[in-house]
């Protein structure tokens, strides 16, 4: 059977800041993947997960605190398919833990290959449902950026209201927007991996210790932000470019980069970038690089002579009338 596969993401800008009300707009990348593919399974074995890249296989009854396990018993059980003898192959192409929403899309793949598996093709907005059902039993208040662009395979522009203290649920705008010419993205990984939480507790405590200067901060984010939807929907990349190193700059301030991302950012700057920023939490995890046909192949180079520990290249296509 003809795997199901979801994309990656990326957040282009607005991190850290998005936690306090300011707007985010996250990508998805839909030539980097992640797969699943469904086939019946031995007698009695029940339903089985097998991921090859990792070298794991197990039995979802077997493993009920596992996410993928109960997100799989789950839509299993919405099917029909309980107690049935299945396996499921996983694959992504995506890295772990580095902000690209790796565990979104390996879920997303899940759900849709079980769902195929029924004969049923089920709309983006129930797949992001129970993706992000499950990342709330897993994760306790996801954000449902990921979730989102993941299922609707769509750009888009986040806003979460701030709720007291920024840590309670809270209902969040999420809106496709224009891409008015495509975007050629170079990502860097700097092979260090760090748990989104860290940074993001340590932005909090900043902020609770002097909240006029971090307010600032989070108020100049949302105003690159707001800018970058504009330069995006024009296809003025030049200037969306100027508007990610001006991220990458209050990043820094707030402290959420690291050496190894701005080695990264420099090294794809001064080989022709036309921009460049850290995506996603911090200290560690993933750069991209805006490009172009004639940049990117010197961009790749310097990201790899500067250490990234992987590189790749992807493509957002257009989107002039989004829904």
């Amino acid at each position: 059977m003809t795997p199901a596969t979801a994309p990656a993401k990326l957040i282009l800008c607005g991190e850290h800041a998005v936690v306090y009300g300011r707007p985010a707009i996250a990508l998805p990348l839909g030539d980097v993947r992640a797969s699943a593919a469904v086939a019946s399974g031995p007698p009695g074995t029940g339903l089985r997960l097998l991921a090859p890249d990792l070298g794991e296989a197990w039995a979802a009854t077997a493993a009920p605190d596992n996410p993928l396990s109960e997100l799989a018993l789950t839509v299993a059980a919405r099917f029909g398919l309980a107690g049935a003898d299945l396996t499921v192959t996983l694959g992504s192409a995506i890295p772990i833990a580095s902000g690209m929403g790796s565990g979104a899309a390996i879920g997303t793949a899940l759900v849709r290959a079980l769902a195929a598996h029924s004969g049923v093709v089920l709309p983006p907005a129930e797949v992001a449902a129970l993706v992000y059902a499950s990342e709330q039993r897993f994760h306790g208040t996801p954000s449902g950026i990921d979730n989102t662009v993941v299922a609707y395979e769509q750009a888009i522009w986040y806003v979460r209201p701030p709720s007291p203290n920024h840590h309670g649920p809270s209902v969040p705008t999420l809106a496709p927007i224009c891409i008015g010419t495509p975007l050629m993205l170079v990502v860097g990984d700097t092979g260090v991996r760090s748990a989104t939480k860290l940074p993001v507790g340590a932005v909090r405590a900043a902020w609770q210790a002097d909240p006029a200067t971090y307010e600032a901060h989070f108020a100049a984010v949302g105003g690159v932000v707001t800018q970058a939807r504009a330069a995006l929907a024009n296809g003025e990349l030049p200037r969306l470019g100027q508007l990610l190193d001006a991220n990458q700059a209050l990043l820094e301030q707030l402290g959420v980069s690291s050496p190894a991302l701005e080695q990264l950012v420099a090294a794809a700057r001064s080989a022709g970038a036309l921009g460049a920023k850290l995506s996603g939490a911090g200290w560690g995890g993933v750069m991209l690089a805006l490009v172009n046909a004639t940049t990117c192949g010197a961009v790749v180079e310097a990201l790899q002579a500067a250490g990234a520990t992987r590189v790749l290249v992807t493509t957002v296509g257009a989107v002039t009338d989004p829904v």
